[in-house]
């Protein structure tokens, strides 16, 4: 039966295709059409959409024991998870709450952050720092912790401008100056927050939170070296939280567990958010991991989670969770994500860089790792004169073909400036099993779209 008509309200300004089934990194439409997914939806499919094993792990539990209410029993599934979380962060974390997603995680964080202080006798610290060009979460105090201007712009009014702070963020391509050196660049940025808690008052300040590698805001936006050492540092100094938001890039995506491991400075935070790669798309979870910093305050205190939903801990997320985890072991994918990112790059910048490349002048950057990258163009150069998108833009234009062409990607707006006036990027984030051949269709297609895009727009 052909759906022409939707009771839903999407969020999109066009009524989505419907999907029937899937197939690993492949997705049917109703159309008949085959795509395959370069993004996992958002970053979210990590083994595809039909491992075995995960699907027989929840059909078993469905046999089991479908639903508790977390503040009556708890189940073997959450409890399992919550151990496989602490026990492979090599001591970086001693207790996990769950949520049902990333933005629930976040809320869940500046809850726990404030709950810590309050338990640990310092009630005055009441104000959070994050970062411009931000994105936490799409719930009023995610959207105010964050700095997503496009996101933020309809509740700009009723959002926490009080004790919501923002820094530049850690952009060197766009805001390193000519003259400095990374380091020196670095050094500007940690000054630039230590200056922040001194304006609104040491010991006001619960805590610094940032995401790893920025996600859809800019691009797949990772930190110059010795960034986070040093924003930790200032975190240390002033008796702060260093919070990380790894709901994107956590769980295997950059090819590490957890992506401080890898392209963070190893600087492990006092509490993190995860989401997106813990359940790969099979359930929706997220989760709070607590450093023994933080669980011993809150153990000292109430010792227990002052906050929580319906679904917390569900015993079919967390079943499924745990599976994906577990085959993410088995399997060895993590090495597997690490080479698989290094031929993506080496596609990319074959097909957009190489000299004569019809996009060269307009790609500003390629960027990522593991199975997370990000492509950024840029059309302010003489060359962009001939090129006219109308009323669209390139991003989206190139979103669009991709569809067309059979890819599944993501494309954004408004990275470029602090403003979110303009910036066009696009993003892949493959499973982290997918073979090369597929890795190879995934950036074959998106060539071929934005050489169609821009051959189509030239004057």
């Amino acid at each position: 039966m052909s759906i022409t008509t939707t009771s839903i309200l999407h969020r999109t300004p066009w009524t989505p295709p419907v999907a029937l089934r899937a197939d690993g990194v492949y997705v049917d439409l109703e159309d008949g059409r085959r795509v395959i997914d370069g993004i996992g939806g958002a970053a979210v499919s990590c083994l595809g959409t039909s491992h075995p094993k995960v699907i027989a792990a929840i059909k078993d539990q469905l046999d089991t024991l479908t639903y508790v209410y977390n503040m009556q029993l708890s189940s073997k599934p959450a409890e399992e998870l919550a151990k496989f979380l602490v026990d492979s962060s090599n001591g970086a974390f001693e207790l996990v709450a769950f949520a049902s997603g990333g933005s629930e995680a976040m809320e869940a964080i500046i809850k726990l952050a404030r709950q810590f202080f309050m338990e640990t006798g310092q009630p005055d610290r009441k104000n959070f720092i994050a970062r411009k060009l931000s994105f936490h979460g799409n719930t009023l105090s995610t959207l105010s912790l964050a700095h997503h201007p496009t996101r933020r712009a309809p509740y700009e009014d009723i959002l926490d401008h009080e004790h919501f702070h923002h820094v530049s963020p850690a952009y060197a391509k766009r805001f390193q100056r000519p003259d400095e050196t990374e380091e020196q660049y670095v050094e500007r940025l940690r000054q630039e927050l230590e200056d922040k808690f001194i304006e609104l008052g040491p010991n006001t300040v619960i805590g610094f939170a940032a995401e790893t590698v920025v996600g859809a805001t800019t691009g797949v936006l990772g930190a110059p070296k010795g960034y986070f050492a040093a924003m930790k540092s200032v975190c240390e100094k002033y008796g702060a939280l260093f919070i990380l938001d790894e709901v994107m890039s956590g769980m295997g995506r950059m090819g590490s567990l957890h992506a401080w491991q890898s392209i963070g400075d190893g600087a492990a935070p006092d509490l993190q958010a995860v989401a997106k790669g813990l359940g790969g798309g099979y359930a929706s979870i997220g989760a709070v991991l607590l450093s023994p910093k933080v669980a011993r305050g809150i153990r000292g205190g109430s010792g227990l989670l002052k906050h929580g939903h319906t679904y917390q801990a569900h015993p079919l997320a967390c079943v499924a969770s745990l599976a994906v985890q577990r085959v993410i072991n088995e399997e060895d994918l993590l090495p597997k994500v690490v080479k698989n990112g290094e031929l993506m790059e080496k596609l990319l910048c074959q097909g957009l860089l190489a000299e004569g490349a019809l996009a060269k002048p307009f790609t500003f950057d390629i960027r990522g790792r593991g199975a997370f990258w990000g492509v950024e163009f840029d059309f302010t150069c003489p060359e962009a004169a001939n090129l006219n998108f109308k009323t669209a833009t390139f991003a989206m234009l190139v979103q669009a073909r991709c569809f067309t062409n059979g890819l599944i990607a993501m494309g954004m707006n408004g990275g470029a400036t602090l403003d979110g006036s303009r910036g066009d990027h696009l993003m892949f984030g493959p499973a982290y099993n997918a073979t090369e051949e597929e890795i190879v269709k995934i950036v074959d297609i998106f060539v071929q779209s934005v050489n169609e895009i821009l051959m189509e727009s030239m004057v």
